[in-house]
């Protein structure tokens, strides 16, 4: 059977798919040599390919035009698309892409500018160009809708590990991997197809230059025309450079990133109590058992937003007149976390060494340095021993020795022996009961100050722990059967209402857990200071929610209320919506100040 070969080299217009014209497809038939026996066929050269698809246009002009209509349209749209496209998922619209690039115009004029060869590079780059500003892009939206923020190009590689292995611990390893795989997949197949589809665009701006010039120069017109009579579609200019000023925008982040580094370790050297003597730190709490405990994702939409508030509040007055009838007091207010979403060590950190910690340069900034933690100033004192209970910690934590910890207990450290609960290691009230077991219930020396996360309120909220019989906690295999009728992880997470239904679920069990424990446990000498660390995500508190989360402080000796009477903040366990807001930094050094602690700063 003949094949085809061209009988001059290809202009760049070969490449467009449409049917050519005489001129260009003249080809003659040309019997392919035979092979000599024993000897491997000739390989099918590029030439002869571009020679079989020319023979199969010829065939099927009309199915040829087709595929080129369809390949052009699906570059123009790639490639202007990229350009445009939004950093925030509830942008991300059909109205937000009528709009007129500058970047294509200029763009277009250096493409007519160029040679073929530097052509086809400058486009190819261009396409790999977009195809990363889509991945940033995709990646605001991500980070945005979980954590309240952009992603930061210097920092924030790291998380999205964390990321992974959130995914692992939620809905299990493989579906982690082949998430994982697929992802890279895309991005690859992304990268490929934008630069694909730039240079195809390229092919097609030069097959009549004077007519591209001509339209370039109307383009250009039109778009210094919207630009300075200010003419705007859907609220956003129709003269648009979405990508120059996304490029520029993270230019600026990483530079001032850079920056923040020497500025905050400078910040972090300064520390009002630095040079404290040990026996003028926090001695109005002398002889208590301090316990901090942070409830995850426990923000302020829990109290206020009308789906979850109901509930969440009822549990609040209950367990607040439960308390009261035990004869505990608490005094309630807010702070604004340092982060939102996700991140819960940026909160923690911030809130126990009185610094604003909201990346992860900062926290380790902070954690490699001799700041003086809540913990560590407890642990300084000589007067308490100090411990963490960490059941969402599953590896090595060297923050121990930052936070002055004497013991660590992390997820394996226990005794628990029932199922997970998606990310959950195990629920708040074995977590809470096995810390009564190994140290807050043993007869000691000295009181004891304790860090305690609460991990049952972390996303995805699927599926949820119920409070058992006190006395029937055992190993936590009680929770077997209330694990296996809970609801599927996925399914939960993938629908915002179930999802803000859920979350008020958990904040509900979570508070009743600890308050019980309280009523239980809790002492004449007990100190219980309870807080959220940061407000769940955006699907779940709402596009643009406050960052506060409430914090409360409960005891039964009247004296210890009374030292922070001057906050003004509510009475009980449910802060008022108009009670006082602090940055969540501010609380270390007002809590040291208000239990008789004397500033020595440190030089």
């Amino acid at each position: 059977m003949p094949v085809f070969t061209r009988s001059r080299d290809l202009p760049d217009s070969s490449d467009d798919g449409t049917p050519a014209s005489a001129d260009d497809t003249e080809a003659t038939a040309v019997e392919p040599e035979a092979p000599e026996s024993g000897t491997e066929p000739p390989r099918t050269t590029l030439r002869a390919r571009v020679a079989h698809w020319r023979a199969w246009r010829s065939r099927y002009p009309r199915a040829a035009r087709v595929v080129w209509w369809t390949a052009t349209a699906l570059s123009l749209a790639l490639v202007l698309g990229a350009m445009v496209m939004p950093n925030q998922l509830h942008l991300l619209r059909a109205d937000q892409f009528v709009r007129l690039p500058g970047e294509a115009i200029i763009a277009a004029a250096i493409l007519l500018s160029l040679p073929r060869r530097p052509r086809l590079v400058a486009a190819a780059a261009l396409g790999v160009g977009l195809a990363a500003l889509t991945v940033v892009n995709v990646l605001d939206m991500m980070y945005a809708e979980y954590l309240g923020r952009g992603f930061n190009l210097v920092l924030d590689w790291g998380l999205l590990d964390d990321a992974q292995s959130y995914v692992a611990d939620s809905m299990g390893e493989t579906t982690a991997l082949a998430a994982t795989a697929g992802l890279l997949l895309l991005i690859a197949a992304l990268f490929a197809v934008m630069a694909l589809a730039a240079v195809r665009l390229s092919n097609l701006l030069v097959r009549d230059v004077a007519a591209s010039t001509r339209g370039t120069l109307i383009a250009g017109t039109v778009w210094i025309t919207c630009s300075v009579l200010s003419v705007q579609y859907a609220g956003l200019p129709l003269a648009f450079h979405r990508a120059v000023t996304a490029t520029t925008v993270k230019a600026k982040a990483v530079r001032q990133t850079i920056l923040d580094e020497a500025a905050f370790a400078k910040e972090n050297r300064v520390d009002a109590f630095g040079d404290t003597p040990p026996d003028q730190l926090v001695p109005d709490l002398r002889g208590k058992d301090v316990v901090f405990t942070f409830i995850e994702s426990y923000g302020r939409s829990a109290i206020e937003d009308p789906v979850m508030a109901p509930g969440v509040n009822r549990t609040l007055t209950a367990s607040n007149e439960a308390l009261a009838k035990a004869g505990y007091h608490a005094r309630s207010g807010w702070l604004t976390s340092a982060t939102y979403g996700g991140s819960s060590w940026l909160g923690h950190s911030t809130t126990l060494s009185g610094l604003w910690i909201d990346n992860q340069q900062r926290y380790r900034t902070v954690m490699n340095s001799d700041r003086l933690s809540l913990p560590k100033i407890f642990q300084k004192t000589g007067a308490w021993d100090t411990v963490g209970v960490m059941p969402g910690i599953q590896k090595a934590w060297p923050e121990q020795k930052h936070y002055g910890l004497d013991k660590v207990y992390n997820a394996f450290q226990l005794g628990y022996q029932g199922p997970k609960f998606s990310w959950s290691t195990m629920p708040d009230q074995y977590a809470l009961e096995a810390f009564q077991r190994l140290e807050h219930g043993k007869v000691r020396d000295k009181p004891l100050m304790s860090e305690i996360i609460l991990t049952s309120s972390h996303q995805p909220w699927a599926p949820l722990p119920t409070m058992v019989g006190w006395d029937e906690v055992g190993d936590g295999s009680v929770f077997d059967s209330i694990q296996k009728a809970g609801e599927n992880a996925s399914e939960v997470i993938s629908d915002s209402g179930r999802s803000r239904k859920a979350y008020g679920e958990s904040i509900e069990y979570s508070v009743t857990a600890l308050t019980q424990w309280l009523e239980r446990y809790g002492t004449e000498d007990t100190v219980l200071v309870f807080l959220g660390d940061h407000q769940p995500i955006a699907r779940v508190s709402g596009d643009n929610a406050s960052r506060d989360v409430p914090i409360s402080i409960v005891a039964k000796d009247p004296e210890v209320l009374d030292k922070v009477a001057s906050w003004n903040w509510t009475d009980g366990i449910r802060p008022a919506k108009d009670a006082p807001v602090w940055k969540m930094d501010l609380f270390r050094d007002r809590f040291l100040t208000a239990y008789g602690s004397t500033p020595h700063p440190t030089k």
